[in-house]
């Protein structure tokens, strides 16, 4: 499906790039997609076509991903990233909206809830919470920073295999497409889609040891009426059965499912997962 290019200039002179998807701008409730800490608006090819059938779907590269500027490191903040989203909504006129936030994108959508909840129709959490397990921020931890260098798409594939467990089931097809949605092809080989700098601002191994990571459950709790969906990858090591146990509890408009044969991240295609956000999107346009 084709759709149109946006780049908006953040405050400090930053390039931001959105795909809009604008199949119907005077449809329901309007979809904006926030993309996990290394990935890009390409992760959401696999459900914004579908989506914008009947709404508006935008899906934006944070700042140094994909095809948004490269910026200062000490700016590759969930904060920032929330003004970044905020200044591209103005900028196209979007005063109301759903938010589709994959992991950091889910961080993001809670923040927000600091900053402009009464915008915020609905929101979807995909794989995340405001708790992050141990094992997958070290995981992470493994490869953030790094700029690998692979002589063609099957070495892509493989070092997503490995970085990237809990997707047992994919086929050759589908892993060379998930590997063509995280990486860029540059001069005919692909390479990282973000700047290796964005390691600075995550975590480092002993904080995440010791336990001295950020955990969000006041903002959740701020966004109590607005309502919610998350999806749970069966295999993920980043968001567990019991923190999405404590999501319900902050959350009265929660609804929760398990994606069978994921890991960190489901892709949003699956069944469970189409049909969990039809529901919600059912909810969401009622207001």
């Amino acid at each position: 499906m084709d759709y149109a290019e946006h780049f908006v200039t953040a405050a400090d002179g930053t390039p931001l790039y959105a795909r809009d998807y604008a199949a119907d701008r005077s449809g329901p409730v309007p979809i904006v997609c926030l993309p996990g800490l290394t990935r890009n608006s390409r992760d959401f090819e696999t459900i914004a076509p579908r989506l914008a059938q009947t709404r508006r779907v935008l899906a934006l590269d944070f700042r140094g991903r994909g095809r948004s500027g490269r910026a200062d490191p000490a700016t590759y903040r969930p904060d920032q990233e929330v003004a970044d989203t905020l200044q591209v909504l103005d900028h196209l006129g979007i005063a109301r909206f759903a938010i589709i936030g994959t992991s950091r994108g889910g961080i993001a959508a809670m923040v927000m809830a600091a900053r402009a909840l009464p915008r915020m129709a609905g929101v979807l959490f995909n794989d995340i919470g405001p708790k992050i397990d141990k094992a997958g921020l070290l995981r992470i931890r493994t490869y953030l920073g790094t700029d690998p260098q692979f002589g063609d798409w099957a070495e892509a594939v493989a070092a997503l295999q490995s970085s990237n467990p809990g997707f047992g089931s994919l086929s050759a097809a589908e892993w060379l497409a998930f590997a063509r949605r995280v990486y860029r092809e540059m001069n005919g080989v692909p390479r990282a889609d973000y700047d290796p700098a964005l390691s600075q601002t995550f975590p480092s191994v002993a904080d995440i040891e010791a336990g001295k990571v950020p955990e969000l459950w006041a903002l959740l709790g701020l966004m109590a009426d607005v309502p919610s969906l998350v999806l749970r990858g069966e295999h993920s090591d980043l968001l567990s059965a019991d923190i999405v146990a404590g999501m319900h509890q902050h959350h009265r408009r929660l609804a929760s499912v398990i994606v069978t044969r994921r890991g960190h991240v489901p892709f949003l295609d699956e069944p469970e997962s189409l049909a969990a956000i039809s529901e919600w999107l059912k909810v969401v346009d009622a207001g």
